[in-house]
């Protein structure tokens, strides 16, 4: 593989300068305020893996940004497997102390992830407009099916993630737009992507903390 290929996929890019995604990159910052906000939020509270998603959440700005100027293969990289990673250590997270899982039981949980998701986005890749975000559009449907879950449980749990699943489909929707409205709108929507996944990843760590908080017996 050819890690110093050049990719243009996004509307906003012209040419493989590096500033040719200036509000794609800049935009990025979104993710890296999220971080900021919510590592004042979780440290000193005893929930390491709430600070390692902090600490995931601010390597997504900067492996976005990275893309957004770079445009390489090995950028692409940067900025795909901070995502992965995040996601997979909320599921642990989540199979922990939602589901009260034992550890390995948990880790295995957030491993079966890869081929679900898999399986799904080979289904959705033969929808029309699903298709471009089709490796992201299984997480929200599991967001949603893990707070129907926790409905009768922890009810306040199953709305934050409800919420934060809702956030990622109107997300995941500015995404799937930016090629389609190119034409008529150059700057395109990747940026709101950026800018509505911070405030929905930022979310799902303060859904996760309260959630502690309150398995413990304590304020928000």
């Amino acid at each position: 593989m050819d890690w110093t290929r050049t990719i243009d996929a996004y509307c906003e890019r012209t040419d493989a300068a590096y500033w040719s995604e200036p509000v794609n990159a800049a935009t990025n910052a979104a993710f890296l305020i999220a971080a900021l906000v919510m590592w004042r939020r979780v440290r000193g509270q005893g929930m390491p893996l709430a600070e390692l998603l902090v600490a995931i959440l601010a390597l997504i700005g900067i492996g976005s940004f990275l893309f957004h100027t770079h445009a390489t293969a090995w950028a692409a990289a940067a900025d795909v497997v901070p995502i992965l990673l995040f996601i997979l250590v909320y599921i642990h997270a989540a199979n922990l102390h939602f589901w009260h899982m034992p550890v390995w039981l948990a880790a295995l949980g957030a491993a079966a992830f890869v081929p679900y998701a898999m399986l799904l986005a080979a289904a959705f890749r033969a929808l029309p407009f699903f298709g471009i975000s089709a490796v992201y559009w299984p997480v929200p449907l599991l967001i949603a099916a893990v707070a129907a879950g926790l409905a009768r449980r922890a009810p306040a749990t199953a709305r934050g993630l409800g919420i934060g699943a809702a956030i990622l489909v109107v997300s995941l929707t500015f995404r799937s737009l930016d090629g389609a409205v190119c034409a008529v709108f150059p700057l395109g929507t990747h940026f709101l992507w950026h800018l509505l996944n911070a405030v929905m990843l930022g979310w799902m760590i303060e859904v996760y903390r309260r959630h502690r908080l309150a398995e413990r017996g304590g304020g928000r």
